[in-house]
């Protein structure tokens, strides 16, 4: 039913007024019924809903309900499935309507710019692109349901060393291209209803008092129309993040947060205004919520256990599959090592974690599959235990039952510890123990298989010794059962890396300036996170960005652009062919990245731009078509504070990973925005070469500079006094070309 909210609004006291603007108790927002304004209940997410009935808290420590756990962000990614997310999403958000709860707080946009990250498990890519994408087709399922998502943690919360005060330094171009890209397309494509403002600062000023962020940027620029809520406990002037654009602290603050806001107020230094369009904010969403409540409806376990296990499907990689070790035969025997196997890790830990509904067991679920095969398992490792005397007599044992057998899976990956909120993790290495497992495995068994179970990139010393690897992330409760399925082949790997595995932590980004310093991160490394670090440096990664392996193969041809020459108010369409060439139906990642030539700004060597998931049967071939626009070619100018795109060529590049390219074509690309550049005397030769009205200095000065060795060395004089400051012409032309003169040609091209 349509309200009028600003009538309300105008019979509400300032009291009331302030008191909306904070929590009602720990996950629920202040109801007025005098007002017909409901309390609203808001939850974690974002794999999963963890509704807490009692003794709440915001670290995952405490039991939740049951629900579905779905795969975590990072193997959600792997995916690169926009609908499969989507109706991840939609699940999510019915389960939300049955429960009765109305936001659920999720997903996670935040870059991965380091693989040390505690919480990387709960976000997509180190790609903005990929991130965004993914993130505004999950924010669109779970608002189908008439549920809020609240896309977080807005902006550049990329660490968990001290989360909560930590000053994220970074540029201005760094911070739109990388950081706020990622949540710019959320936002524009998804439009969440919610926003969660993050704990961290921003070039000293914290996220949830950050007015250019919060208003300038978020609502200003991109079209927010919802509303901003605080991380738990992340408010300290509440009077000052209002006036930032802050609408919602969560949870209750006793009321403190009330008392600022009305003090405030009251003392002129914030404006009444200011609180009443929150509060309209706050309302419009609250209200458009509770029109869209359904009661008494419930969701069926069973197909959305089923959802679970299709998205661990897709989500999970093939890493290596040498001499074609996988799928596996369901006869012979086979060991199983590992206490993984038996006791899977399937998500992270924190306020994410979900109590499921149902929980497969590895083990169970392979033996289910190969009941004619005679399986042997060893635990080989203990994840309790360090001691090495007690561990030793674990790996013998395991060695001894791979010796046996005709090949050997093993299940290795990350502790619950490594992977969780509120800490980061020092190395990329795997328990050693785990590590050392794997080496002695493979000197008595060489069809060897590594099963991996970790939120984030790992090192892989093992690496040229084992026959095969699949990456299952943290991969939800039906994880067991999909893996199950891969290994035996009853299904085919279609996941690709939405990260880059790098060889060892020194090769990472950000590896001198991670996690930073006291309450200081300098985002150093400025645009090259992931991939084009790697990339910009030529650093083999142990694994690219994109990377999979199927058990089909697929031929990319026949790359077409619909124009060779377009301004970049234009689109451009481009088409390739991919054919399955294969004996078995799969699934490819066609992966698109554009590429500027000779660029005048520092750019990476080439940017994801467009991506689209294919299905295909044996000798089946299709079409797949991109659609390319102005962001697919431009930088952020932080002197126009626009995107901007410069005139010149630019390379389409299409392939299976980032290191895998197949095809590529070159287009130009005319800017239709030109430049204002500022002259002064400072400026250089360079700087004026290529205008009209410096021309004739230009060549004045190079035709009676006298001819050196540089001629016959091959060197271009123009590029050696290139770098000549205009104040100096006078000197050098020894006076033929007056000051005067000078100034009226600086004048001139200012003027220009």
């Amino acid at each position: 039913m349509e309200k009028n909210i600003k009538k309300l609004i105008s019979k509400m006291t300032l009291d009331e007024k302030a008191s909306l603007s904070g929590g009602g108790s720990f996950w629920r927002t202040k109801g007025f019924p005098k007002y017909g304004i409901p309390e609203m209940m808001l939850t974690d997410g974002p794999h999963g809903l963890r509704k807490q009935d009692e003794t709440p808290d915001h670290l995952g420590m405490n039991e939740s309900i049951p629900s579905t756990c779905f795969p975590t962000a990072a193997g959600l990614a792997c995916s690169w499935n926009r609908g499969l997310i989507k109706e991840v999403g939609t699940a999510i958000g019915e389960e939300a309507q049955t429960e009765g709860v109305q936001f659920v707080l999720g997903p996670g946009a935040n870059i991965k710019r380091s693989p040390l990250c505690g919480r990387n498990f709960e976000y997509y890519s180190e790609d903005p692109y990929l991130s965004s994408q993914l993130a505004a087709n999950h924010i669109q399922g779970i608002q189908s349901q008439g549920i809020s998502a609240s896309l977080k943690h807005f902006a550049v919360n990329n660490q968990e060393t001290n989360r909560f005060n930590i000053d994220a330094v970074v540029d201005e171009r760094t911070l739109r291209e990388i950081y706020l890209a990622s949540f710019e397309g959320a936002v524009i494509e998804g439009r969440p209803w919610t926003v969660m403002a993050a704990y961290n600062k921003i070039n000293g000023v914290f996220c949830s008092q950050n007015k250019r962020l919060l208003t300038d940027i978020l609502r200003k620029e991109w079209g927010f129309k919802g509303f901003v809520v605080s991380d738990w406990f992340a408010v300290s002037e509440r009077d000052k993040a209002l006036e930032a654009g802050l609408d919602l602290e969560m949870p209750i603050s006793a009321g403190v947060g009330k008392s600022k806001i009305i003090d405030a107020i009251k003392k002129g230094s914030l404006s009444e205004t200011t609180l009443d369009a929150s509060i309209e904010r706050i309302l419009r969403v609250i209200f458009k919520i509770s029109d869209l409540k359904r009661n008494g409806i419930s969701y069926n376990k069973k197909n959305h256990h089923s959802l679970a296990k299709k998205a661990a499907l897709e989500s999970m990689v093939l890493l290596k599959n040498e001499d074609k070790v996988l799928p596996l035969s369901k006869k012979g025997k086979i060991a199983i090592i590992g206490p993984f196997a038996k006791k899977p890790r399937y998500q992270g830990a924190g306020s994410s974690r979900i109590n499921p509904n149902q929980l497969d067991i590895p083990f169970d679920q392979i033996k289910k599959l190969a009941p004619d095969a005679e399986i042997t398992y060893s635990q080989g490792y203990s994840l309790e235990n360090s001691d090495q005397e007690v561990n030793d007599g674990l790996i013998s044992e395991a060695v001894e039952v791979s010796q046996k057998s005709d090949v050997t899976v093993i299940f290795a990956g990350l502790p619950e510890m490594y992977d969780m909120e509120g800490r980061d993790r020092k190395d990329l290495k795997l328990p050693s123990l785990q590590n050392t497992l794997i080496d002695q495995v493979c000197k008595v068994q060489k069809k060897t298989v590594v099963v991996l179970t970790n939120g984030s990139a790992v090192e892989m010393p093992w690496i040229n010794d084992v026959k095969g690897v699949f990456e299952s992330y943290l991969g939800g409760e039906a994880m067991a059962d999909a893996l199950a399925d891969l290994l035996f082949g009853e299904n085919n790997p279609s996941g690709k890396l939405a990260e880059t595995f790098p060889k060892q932590l020194n090769q990472t980004p950000s590896f001198i300036n991670f996690p930073g310093e006291k309450d200081k991160v300098e985002y150093r490394e400025g645009l090259f996170v992931g991939y084009r670090h790697y990339d910009k440096i030529g650093i083999e990664p142990l694994f690219p960005f994109g990377y999979g392996l199927s058990y089909t193969d697929f031929k990319y041809s026949n790359i077409q652009v619909d124009k060779r020459k377009l301004l970049d108010t234009q689109e451009l369409q481009v088409s390739i062919k991919v054919k399955n060439i294969g004996k078995r139906t799969g699934k490819e990642i066609v992966q698109l990245y554009v590429k500027e030539n000779n660029s005048s700004v520092i750019r990476p060597l080439k940017e994801l731009k467009a991506f689209k998931k294919v299905e295909l049967e044996p000798d089946e071939e299709k079409s797949v078509r991109f659609t390319l626009g102005k962001r697919a070619f431009a930088y952020y100018d932080v002197s126009l504070h626009d995107w901007h795109v410069k005139s010149g060529k630019f390379e389409i590049l299409v392939g299976k990973s980032s290191r895998d390219i197949l095809l590529n074509e070159t287009i130009s690309v005319e800017s239709t925005v030109k430049l204002k550049k500022k002259y002064t005397l400072d400026s250089t030769i360079a700087d004026v070469m290529h205008e009209p009205a410096a021309q004739a200095i230009v060549s004045m000065i190079i035709s009676s500079t006298e001819r050196s060795n540089t001629d016959s060395l091959g060197i271009d004089r123009e590029s050696v006094l290139g770098g000549i400051k205009l104040s100096s012409l006078v000197a050098i032309s020894q006076g033929k070309y007056t000051q005067m003169k000078l100034n009226n040609l600086i004048k001139s091209l200012n003027k220009n």
